[in-house]
């Protein structure tokens, strides 16, 4: 959106922020943001974005694509941005949930993941956010909604007025949803990723300390080795390569 500034990585443009920087522009332009998306960015799509004319289509759609990967920050720093620190999806979830407009606690939508884990998130939320309004959530089917289906799902979103919609599908299935509601929902949506396990204690976050040393990847990666190993390895490897090239 007009006035934020970004670094563009890998063809995608990533906004230079940080935590406080972001909460303070979603607040104050909260009716600006309806009905558009945030997107949660790491390496994984960026690379995913680099190889997709498509995918990076939706990702630049966005009003803000935000730099959850520390490679991410790191690489804007390099770049001149030295203000560019990290925006992670849990840490933003959080400081949403404690956040305000208007006078009144945010209203949120959660989207996504199994009815199990918004149960977890719902108690989690009550006892740890006690002012933050749960709008309502909705653990959708694993496969493609029909458009009766997603006609339901929009008015049953909508209805509850939410100011957030939180969108934990993964990647790349979150930001396609997002990019194919906007305009139809009346909240802000974000992709959260694993933000939902995360929020639910399904997925410990790594130690501080790691997290400080850009490590977070490598402590998700030892907690499911078998799922994630071309994620991270795989990945990381091309996103360093693509970086070599672009700069040739």
């Amino acid at each position: 959106m007009d006035g934020l500034k970004y670094c563009e990585i890998l063809k995608t443009r990533i906004n230079v922020t940080n935590m406080g920087d972001t909460v303070n522009y979603i607040v104050t332009h909260m009716d600006e943001l309806r009905g558009r998306y945030i997107c949660v960015s790491n390496v994984h799509t960026t690379v995913m974005a680099y190889e997709s004319d498509a995918y990076r289509n939706i990702q630049n759609s966005a009003a803000m694509a935000l730099p959850d990967g520390a490679p991410l920050s790191i690489y804007s720093r390099k770049c001149g941005f030295e203000e560019a620190e990290r925006v992670t999806g849990p840490d933003l979830m959080t400081e949403l949930l404690k956040a305000g407009v208007g006078g009144r606690p945010l209203r949120h939508f959660f989207y996504g993941s199994t009815q199990q884990t918004l149960d977890a998130m719902r108690t989690k939320i009550e006892n740890e956010y006690p002012n933050a309004v749960i709008a309502g959530m909705y653990s959708p089917p694993f496969r493609e909604l029909s458009e009766s289906e997603d006609a339901e799902l929009t008015g049953l979103i909508n209805a509850s007025a939410p100011d957030i919609i939180w969108v934990g599908l993964g990647a790349p299935k979150q930001e396609e949803f997002m990019y194919r509601h906007r305009g139809k929902l009346d909240g802000v949506m974000i992709g959260v990723g694993a933000g939902f396990d995360y929020l639910a204690g399904n997925i410990k976050r790594a130690p501080k300390l790691m997290q400080r040393l850009s490590l977070e990847w490598l402590y998700r990666f030892m907690q499911d080795p078998k799922r994630l190993w071309r994620r991270y390895v795989v990945t990381n490897f091309k996103f360093i390569k693509y970086i070599g090239q672009e700069k040739k």
